[in-house]
């Protein structure tokens, strides 16, 4: 088809309809439409039909691998609901969606591949060739049991206080992660049973079903009064198989590998404003914490803290760390006054006790001087001796 203008003596224009139909203005893009519910529903469920096509079988919700147990997750969550499901099942090329058959017997059950694949066996159940050969000699000194502690009540308080910071938000729980948070000062959930990693040993070599590993003998506190002396490895696993938890501070972040002057943190030093007698009575009593916000954010609600001593604080020092794990260098200041800990149990406004852990009965200088140490490496020779209220260098008998 073709358009004439015969107006004018210039000349004759004509434009076909392809050149209409060329034209830019026609063939502007179309705006992106709005993904609706239904379309993300849709793309969850082809996510899934994806790792089914790839991997030759249906995500697992069981599996420690994040990505493949997030799509096993979402499965379960479409087969127990059946309006999402109906609504993807156009979708559905591998049957994921479908009901299974109930076995008619225990012994079609004991004889179908469904058993082993619920087990992760593939081999089937009554198949070890890949188990490990267990060495009966090296058992008893790879197995560690829980013990009674006599040590017990140095450990007491610590328990009783992340409590109390678990119930003020100070500190949270979150998942186990893996062996990078097993290190000495942390404080685990196990099986329901908060506890303590008190002490990490030196790495040794040991020979495990005839293969080298490397494992560091730790000293676990349990809030029930025993300990072990279990190997990292072993915590490890244990976590994993009870879906662990690990107590962590409000806002920090797990992760604490850190870039070139990054500040890593706030090393704080307090002093109580309580106008209970039995505190304000005390001198040189300061509380030595952490923080990975400021510390006026942090002490904001002091007054209803026990962590506080329910009651304002002030801030007498605040030290910006920089490339160094603020945490470590708050629990080494914590073992440098050990002695001079404050003894004192205060109760919450729901009626808790709770002692104190991070309040201590040391002079300002003296933190001062222990910071500098640790910074410089010297720590490892002095001591806090209480009566001079000062570090002194260790002698032969420490």
């Amino acid at each position: 088809m073709m358009v004439e203008d015969h107006g004018g003596d210039e000349g004759i224009i004509r434009l076909t309809l392809d050149d209409i139909l060329d034209d830019d203005l026609l063939n502007a893009p179309e705006k992106p439409k709005k993904l609706t519910s239904s379309d993300r529903l849709e793309r969850a469920f082809l996510e899934i039909v994806e790792f089914r096509r790839a991997e030759g079988r249906v995500p697992s919700s069981q599996t420690r691998e994040i990505a493949e147990r997030k799509l096993g997750a979402r499965l379960d969550g479409f087969l127990a609901n059946d309006e999402k499901a109906s609504a993807v099942k156009h979708l559905d090329e591998f049957g994921l969606l479908d009901a299974p058959e109930a076995p008619a017997s225990l012994d079609d059950l004991l004889e179908s591949d469904d058993l082993d694949e619920l087990l992760g066996d593939e081999a089937g159940i009554l198949d070890v060739s890949d188990l490990p050969v267990i060495q009966r000699p090296e058992a008893p000194d790879s197995v560690a049991k829980r013990i009674k502690s006599e040590e017990f009540e140095l450990f007491e308080p610590l328990f009783k206080a992340k409590h109390a910071e678990l119930a003020d938000g100070t500190f949270v729980l979150r998942p186990f992660t893996g062996m990078d948070l097993i290190r000495e000062g942390v404080f685990f959930v196990l099986n329901g049973v908060m506890c303590f990693v008190a002490e990490v040993g030196e790495e040794v070599d040991l020979v495990i079903g005839g293969k080298s590993k490397r494992k560091q003998r730790l000293r676990v506190i349990f809030e029930n009064g025993t300990e072990s002396a279990m190997y990292d490895k072993s915590l490890q696993t244990r976590m994993y198989e009870s879906q662990g938890q690990v107590l962590a501070r409000a806002g920090a972040e797990m992760n604490e590998i850190l870039d070139a002057d990054v500040e890593s943190g706030h090393i704080y030093v307090l002093q109580s404003l309580s106008t209970d007698p039995l505190i304000a009575n005390m001198t040189n009593l300061h509380k030595i914490g952490f923080s990975t916000t400021s510390v006026e954010e942090r002490i904001r609600s002091a007054s209803a803290s026990p962590t506080y001593l329910m009651a304002p604080v002030k801030i007498v020092a605040d030290y910006r760390l920089y490339n160094i794990k603020a945490s470590i260098l708050e629990h080494l200041l914590h073992r440098v006054f050990a002695d001079v800990r404050l003894d004192l149990t205060q109760v919450d406004k729901a009626g808790r006790d709770y002692d104190p852990s991070e309040w201590f009965v040391v002079p300002l200088d003296a933190i001062n001087q222990a910071i500098a140490m640790i910074m410089s490496g010297e720590i490892t020779s002095y001591i806090y001796d209480k009566v001079q209220q000062r570090l002194v260098k260790r002698s032969a008998a420490d």
